[in-house]
């Protein structure tokens, strides 16, 4: 077995794991909608039961009765919740909140900060029905038949705020010092160990660090730990805030940070608690990372979120050796509610996510054989190609260039897109592995492709960048951003940049961090408009460590020189801005005529990808998907 480690049983108390494999809380909010998919305790439960994960904690919505019972008319999707967790061997588990049964956002003091929602101050008597209330829902987990639970004292949850001297100003027992800090900590574990008896494993979720200025200090949730590491089966290692934005980005990281956030947190808590097993969340995205942790005894298992939502089946497919089968995660966070603002949360690679009603997990072969022709071997076409040839036809991928991945290619040049490098390698590797017959240096043309005889085709022909008409953009100094990748040594120090989108930003983004000083020129009033908030407030984070970044919004680049560009400023005035080099980064302009020319040759012709309307992964991915699918 390659991953040795990864794959070895687990004691958990009385509970034995198959794997040390444990599939992430990830929860719907229960007022959502989702009309495609079934719900069975949270995201993709169904799917990554299936999948192979050792266990998988459940996210579910439903509070305990006062009563200490879970609503009558829910116990029976409870039942059916677990039946479909367990369907292949895993373990089930039940994330349980410290929430007063009123569902106030309570803390220990009144908090408000502008843009946050307002914290509400706790008393002494809901204190005491807080812990009773815990310890009945404990036991009314165990009794409808999960596994294990996992208290959820990480992000924003109440024994993390009183923790906290920036949220607890409390005079009493609950506040001051350390010791005052943690004895809600403290007693809400112990409740919920008395309650649960001394053979249920219990695990503990924490934020090792909320990241915020004048919280708790890693030292302290250690001493919280320790206090009670005899009453704790496991912790679970997690880091950043949830509704507080600014922090959620490093509790659900995004690309600009590393991989593995969490471990070595992970292994300072081996280490002071070592009787106690300890499993980190965060940012593990391959078996090889999982592996890693394990072998070096950083901790005792990992916790994977979003990695299971991209490829469910990664632990089978790890299991058996096919690691190079498992479709990576992009960490683009389009999965989460909170980043994508309810606007279509779908995944980014994985059609099925959230459409579990529509998407089969494996598609039926088609009842007629076609010969499907797909011009263009980026992220849309690749998985067109692969989709029609699941369904059994005939394939013929057309690309002029002499590799396959489009403008995806780039990721290998960039600093922060190792996960989209990597689902540029998974493409290639799967199209080797299939029947489909890849011709690369090979430039469509309507008379090629009519020689092919096509039963359907799939257009993927992609986009051009954007060159708006400034003064001076043939000039030898202005670059396509596109360009750029691979050739950054070229750049000279000082380095302008027209457009702040994505591709701009994070093109500023690594000249910085090699060392130039970089000018972006943005005509829209922010960075990243077409981007989620998450994704804006890391990439602004990031930026804001460099002082050899600057940005000028509500600007737009008016002629370009040898020696630099000038700019229409926000306040009206025509500014030069001294720069070696000019980049455009203006956006993408669809091959469309292009794309027109090949209609005409079959009745059955379809455009995705760019060349449509440009995108991203996701939409190449999903609408190349669905029209494959359906040929």
């Amino acid at each position: 077995m390659k991953f040795p480690l990864l794959f070895s049983p687990l004691k958990v108390n009385s509970m034995m794991l198959q794997n040390r494999i444990i599939a992430s809380p990830m929860g719907y909010p229960f007022s959502h909608k989702y009309i495609s998919s079934t719900n069975y305790g949270g995201v993709s439960v169904f799917d990554k039961s299936l999948g192979g994960s050792g266990a998988i904690c459940m996210n579910i919505p439903i509070p305990v009765q006062e009563n200490g019972t879970f609503p009558k008319y829910e116990r029976d999707v409870l039942r059916e919740d677990l039946s479909v967790a367990r369907q292949a061997g895993a373990k089930a588990g039940f994330l349980l909140c410290a929430t007063p049964l009123d569902g106030t956002l309570y803390g220990p003091s009144d908090y408000e900060v502008t843009g946050q929602p307002v914290i509400c101050g706790i008393d002494n008597e809901k204190i005491e029905e807080l812990i009773e209330h815990y310890g009945k829902s404990v036991l009314a987990a165990k009794n409808i038949g999960f596994d294990y639970v996992i208290l959820h004292f990480a992000h924003d949850q109440i024994p993390a705020l009183f923790l906290s001297p920036l949220f607890n100003k409390r005079t009493d027992e609950y506040g001051g010092s350390l010791e005052n800090r943690m004895r809600l900590f403290v007693r809400l574990v112990e409740k919920a160990r008395w309650a649960a008896g001394p053979g249920y494993p219990l695990f503990i979720r924490i934020s090792a660090t909320q990241y915020i200025k004048d919280s708790y200090p890693f030292e302290d949730m250690l001493e919280a730990l320790k206090a009670v590491q005899d009453k704790i089966d496991m912790v679970n290692v997690s880091s950043g805030m949830d509704i507080w934005y600014e922090y959620n980005v490093k509790m659900c990281t995004q690309v600009f940070d590393p991989h593995q956030i969490n471990v070595h947190w992970a292994e300072k808590i081996k280490r002071a608690c070592p009787q106690t097993l300890v499993c980190p969340v965060g940012g593990i995205m391959t078996p090889q990372e999982a592996e890693e942790i394990l072998e070096s005894g950083k901790a005792d298992a990992v916790m994977l979120g979003r990695a299971l939502v991209a490829d469910p089946f990664w632990p089978r497919k790890a299991r058996e050796g096919r690691e190079e089968d498992i479709v990576p995660c992009l960490r683009c966070t389009y999965c989460y509610h909170v980043a994508s603002e309810h606007n279509c949360i779908t995944c980014s690679v994985n059609p099925r996510f959230h459409r579990e009603n529509r998407v089969p997990l494996r598609l039926e072969r088609a009842v007629r054989h076609k010969r499907v022709v797909v011009i263009g071997g980026g992220p849309a076409g690749c998985k067109a190609a692969l989709t029609a040839c699941e369904r059994g036809h005939e394939v013929i991928l057309l690309e002029k260039e002499g590799e396959l991945g489009g403008q995806i290619k780039c990721a290998r040049y960039e600093h922060h897109k190792e996960e989209l490098n990597r689902y540029c390698q998974y493409l290639s590797r799967q199209l080797e592995k299939s029947s489909v017959d890849v011709r690369c240096h090979t430039e469509a043309t309507p008379e090629l492709v009519e020689g092919l005889k096509p039963d359907a085709m799939i257009i993927a022909v992609g986009a051009s960048c954007a060159m708006p008409p400034i003064q001076g953009i043939t000039g030898e100094n202005v670059w396509k951003a596109t360009d750029v990748y691979g050739k950054e040594q070229e750049l000279g120090r000082k380095v302008i940049i027209v457009g702040g989108g994505t591709i701009g930003s994070e093109l500023a983004l690594d000249l910085v961090e090699d060392g130039h000083e970089v000018t972006i020129v943005e005509m829209g009033d922010k960075l990243n408009a077409q981007n989620h908030m998450l994704y804006r407030i890391s990439i602004r984070q990031h930026m804001e460590e460099f002082d050899m970044i600057k940005v000028m919004l509500k600007a737009g680049c008016e002629e370009i020189t040898e020696s630099g560009a000038y700019v229409r400023n926000e306040e009206g005035e025509r500014v030069f801005v001294e720069a070696d080099d000019v980049i455009i980064a203006a956006g993408l302009v669809p091959k469309k005529e292009l794309a027109f020319s090949f209609y005409g040759i079959v009745p059955e012709t379809y455009m995705v990808g760019d060349c449509d309307k440009p995108g991203r992964v996701l939409e190449a991915t999903n609408d190349a998907y669905f029209i494959a699918a359906n040929l």
